[in-house]
């Protein structure tokens, strides 16, 4: 197979999910548990918002005509309330912001600008018509689509919901996606390693990258660089929606991950991506389901779920669109990296993401360093050396 550039990849990815994702089952869930949940059906406006107009300002409810000049004010209305008279020429209401424009007005004068003797109001400005008004239907119209299937529910959302009378919301189901570590250097968290063992840190790290997309982590046995075994824990992950291997798909003689697949009857997209961490990554297909061969050092890992397989998570699971969270900043070092790879190196954004810091690290190994950083550089392949001021992509952690 030919080896994808960055870009080429990640359109793969996007393209042959969009082509052939199953469409999601549809659940309904209350309101408190919609947040971070995937729309499944639109929601429509059940009426006019505002239903009436209302006043935007603190204020007297005035006739624009009657300005400048002093007014005589016959009453208040507040927020939740509504005036029962009507305002005629020579008149005004004192009024709440939120409160319903009473009849006869037709804007709103802020009471910062205006004298108040008793019950004379004095104006010494013009008003526009609809000046400090929110007009009824202005925000939305009833039946008026608000919001569209595949929309990720977030705080305003919610928000948007509860106004509407939404309590209870149609989302589609949590894909179910399974992970599987291999290698015979792995032992579990809670074991003590010898001096040549790691414990199994990628697929706890995968499995919080997983519920941030939106997915539902099953974290399978470790499979050992034995073919039978990781044959049948491949064949168990294939059974979910999707399956995320961490491991063994390098060229190295254990490495048997791809043959495993490949015997399974996979259809393989590619199996090799110009980036750096993460060279070594298969994506491909195996009996109806995607699967991505993620390279076993734990930055390569984090790295290329975010960029390739946090999409892929994202439209199994009814997400319309799938972006990848880039922004520019200034970096505030020199700095130099061979040419020839996208390279995604960890680096320190500030917190207006004005200015980006790269930070000495010690390969895709270096855990302690990923964990410091919150942030990566993304470095263009052409490219050798960047000087201090200089833009530079940047993706979010």
């Amino acid at each position: 197979m030919a080896t994808l550039t960055f870009e080429q990849a990640r359109q793969c990815v996007l393209r042959e999910l969009r082509a052939s994702r199953p469409q999601p089952k549809i659940e309904q869930v209350s309101l408190s548990e919609a947040a971070g949940r995937v729309l499944a059906e639109p929601i429509a406006s059940d009426r006019d918002y505002p239903a009436l107009p209302r006043s935007v300002r603190d204020g007297f409810a005035v006739r624009a005509a009657d300005l400048p000049g002093d007014l005589f004010v016959i009453g208040e209305v507040r927020a939740g309330e509504s005036f029962a008279g009507e305002v005629q020429p020579g008149e005004a209401v004192e009024i709440m912001a939120g409160a319903p424009l009473p009849r006869g007005a037709d804007s709103v004068v802020m009471v910062e600008h205006c004298t108040v003797a008793g019950d004379r109001l004095t104006v010494p400005r013009t008003l526009d018509r609809g000046e400090n008004v929110s007009p009824t239907g202005s925000q939305a119209r009833a039946n008026e689509v608000l919001l569209e299937t595949g929309h990720r529910l977030g705080f305003a959302e919610i928000a948007l919901l509860a106004t509407v009378g939404s309590a209870s919301v149609p989302v589609f189901a949590r894909p179910q996606i399974a992970i599987l570590a291999t290698g015979d250097e792995i032992v579990e968290v809670g074991e003590t390693p010898l001096d040549y063992q790691i414990r199994n840190s990628n697929v706890e790290s995968l499995a919080v990258q997983v519920r941030r997309a939106g997915g539902c982590p099953n974290i399978l046995p470790i499979a050992r660089d034995l073919y039978q075994t990781t044959r049948e824990l491949t064949e168990h992950g294939l059974r979910f929606d999707m399956l995320l291997l961490s491991g063994g798909v390098s060229a190295g003689k254990y490495d048997i991950v791809e043959r495993v697949l490949a015997d399974l009857g996979a259809e393989f997209y590619f199996d090799r991506v110009l980036i750096m961490p993460g060279q070594p990554l298969v994506f491909g297909k195996a009996r109806d389901k995607f699967f991505f061969g993620l390279p076993g050092n734990p930055a390569s890992t984090m790295v290329t779920f975010e960029i390739f397989a946090r999409s892929a998570v994202e439209l199994l699971g009814g997400q319309r669109e799938a972006i990848l969270p880039l922004v520019w900043s200034k970096l505030t070092h020199d700095f130099r990296q061979k040419s020839g790879l996208t390279r995604f190196l960890p680096a320190v954004l500030s917190a207006d993401g004005a200015q980006v810091t790269p930070m000495s690290w010690q390969g895709s190994g270096d855990v302690p360093s990923l964990a410091r950083a919150n942030a990566f550089l993304v470095t263009e392949p052409g490219r050798e050396s960047w000087t201090a001021g200089d833009w530079i992509r940047v993706l979010l952690k």
